[in-house]
C-alpha cells in the first residue's frame, strides 16, 4: 500500500512539476514516506484512543508532546512496525496510565526533576537521517526545548489534582524517553548522530 501510494504521488509530481534532479526525488520520497507513514499511525493510534474511550485525552497529550518534540526532536524507528508499536505504547500508554491511577504531588516533582535533567544532557536528540550538525541550531533548540519542560513543569505543579496536570507529565514523559539514549539503546539506533559527520 505504502509503495503504491509513493509511486502514484511522485508520479503525479514529477508528470505536473517537470524534471526533477535525483537529490530533489529522493527529499521528496522521504517526505511522502514520513507522511504516509504518519498519517497511517495516527488513524490506528486514533482509532485504538476511541475504543478505549480515551480520545479527548489522547488529542490534548499528543499536542503537547508535539510542542516539546518540535526542539527537542527524539528517537526516531527506522522501521514502520517498530514506530506504530513504540507510538501507540508511549503516546496512549502514558496518558492512559496517568489518567488511571492518582500520582502524588512527590512522585511529580521527582519526575519532573528527571525529565528537566534529561533535557538539559540529551536535548535535541538527533537521528541517523536529520543529524543536527549546526552548532548554533542545536544550541538554540537545546535552550527552548529545557525551557518547554521548565515550563511543563512549573505548571504540573501547579494544576496538580487536575486532569491538565498528568496530561503534561505524560507528554514531558514521552519527550524525556524519546530524548534519552535508551530507545535509542533498545533498537540499535545511532545516538548522537552530529558527532559522526
Amino acid at each position: 500500500m505504502k509503495e503504491v501510494f509513493l509511486n502514484h504521488t511522485m508520479n503525479f509530481i514529477a508528470s505536473n512539476q517537470g524534471n526533477l534532479d535525483e537529490d530533489e526525488k529522493e527529499k521528496l520520497e522521504y517526505g511522502l514516506e514520513g507522511l504516509y507513514m504518519t498519517i497511517t499511525k495516527l488513524i490506528i493510534i486514533f482509532l485504538v484512543a476511541f475504543l478505549l474511550g480515551f480520545i479527548k485525552e489522547f488529542i490534548i497529550t499528543l499536542i503537547l508532546f508535539n510542542i516539546l518534540r518540535f526542539p527537542g526532536f527524539g528517537f526516531h524507528a527506522s522501521k514502520s512496525i517498530v514506530c506504530l508499536i513504540s507510538s501507540t505504547f508511549l503516546i496512549l500508554g502514558f496518558p492512559y496510565l496517568f489518567t488511571n491511577i492518582e500520582v502524588n504531588l512527590n512522585s511529580k516533582v521527582i519526575l519532573c526533576i528527571i525529565s528537566v535533567i534529561t533535557f538539559i544532557i540529551c536535548a535535541p536528540a538527533d537521528t541517523w537521517k536529520r543529524p543536527l550538525t549546526n552548532k548554533k541550531k542545536r544550541l538554540f533548540r537545546k535552550i527552548f526545548a529545557c525551557s518547554l519542560a521548565i515550563i511543563y513543569s512549573v505548571l504540573i505543579i501547579m494544576f496538580n489534582g487536575m486532569e491538565i496536570s498528568n496530561l503534561l507529565l505524560a507528554a514531558l514523559l514521552i519527550e524525556t524517553v524519546l530524548i534519552s539514549p535508551i530507545m535509542y539503546l533498545i533498537f540499535k539506533e545511532p545516538y548522537r548522530n552530529y558527532k559522526k559527520v
